[in-house]
């Protein structure tokens, strides 16, 4: 269990967007592509798991002063550095041999650049205030073009747009849920420096209003309109739907420190995504 905790296996979940490509050219029921792209899925998991034990290393003083991330297993002790090493070794190597089985040197390229780009994050980065957040939007954009690159998928440019704001509100929150706790423990760190609440609220709003308006237009393209429905733009009732859930989770009750854990937890927000899903699953596979 705590080797699982040490690679954070439930982030996985963020790697659901490598899907994205196939889902909305409708391609989830070609068995090749779904298959080159959860071995996609893994290549991209374990190297972003490897990041995880790189961050948890650099980062273990820090941790044991921090009321929840003390528990993680370097932190604690609970894994030894030398295992840890291990680890961080089998997932590396594994995610370029997930490469070499899809015979995708594109892949391969991706995740390099997301490595080194969350390399180069854990260890300076992150202490740049707005870097932080866009490096982390990056690395949602590199999910999707790991999706479309491993099963020669074009991708709209306003699919790009949306998923760039929409990794960008859930960073933002996640560093607002960070402020709110540096209020009550005093623990701090670099990258905070640069934020304050009303900056954030703000920055919030602002990207938020981005990822509706491009939302919008992505579901306006001609293209999009004939891959789909003309009816596609009613899906925007969920997204709008999902973004004030999300927002009033940040802003009245404090609960986005931790993106991934809202999504596990809130009701509301599941059943908000699931009828976006079907609804888009509607328009594509039984139109």
């Amino acid at each position: 269990m705590e080797y699982l905790r040490l690679i954070r296996i439930h982030q996985w979940f963020k790697n659901i967007f490598i899907f994205l490509p196939i889902f909305f050219a409708g391609k989830l029921l070609d068995l090749h592509m779904v298959l080159i792209s959860v071995v996609a899925f893994f290549s991209f998991s374990f190297i972003s798991s490897s990041i995880y034990i790189i961050n948890d290393y650099k980062d273990i003083e820090y941790d044991k002063m921090h009321p929840v991330k003390k528990n993680r297993p370097l932190a604690s002790g609970k894994i030894k550095i030398n295992q840890a090493f291990i680890v961080f070794s089998l997932l590396f190597f594994s995610a370029y041999f997930m490469c070499f089985i899809i015979q995708s040197w594109e892949v391969a390229f991706l995740i390099t650049i997301y490595f080194l780009m969350n390399l180069a994050y854990s260890y300076k980065l992150k202490q740049i205030a707005i870097i932080d957040v866009i490096i982390i939007a990056i690395g949602f954009l590199l999910r999707i073009y790991v999706g479309g690159f491993s099963v020669s998928l074009p991708i709209s440019v306003w699919a790009i747009l949306v998923t760039f704001f929409l990794a960008l509100i859930m960073a933002i929150a996640k560093r607002r849920g960070e402020l709110i706790n540096v209020q009550i423990t005093g623990q701090t760190r670099k990258a905070l420096n640069g934020y304050n609440l009303q900056f954030i609220d703000v920055a919030i709003t602002v990207v938020s209003t981005c990822f509706v308006v491009c939302y919008i237009m992505y579901t306006l393209d001609p293209v999009i309109k004939k891959n789909f429905h003309e009816y596609i733009i009613y899906t925007t009732l969920f997204v709008v739907i999902g973004i004030l859930r999300y927002l009033q989770l940040t802003f009245v009750y404090n609960k986005t420190e931790s993106p991934t854990k809202v999504v596990y937890k809130d009701l509301f927000l599941q059943i908000d995504l699931i009828l976006w899903l079907i609804m888009v699953f509607i328009l594509k596979y039984l139109n």
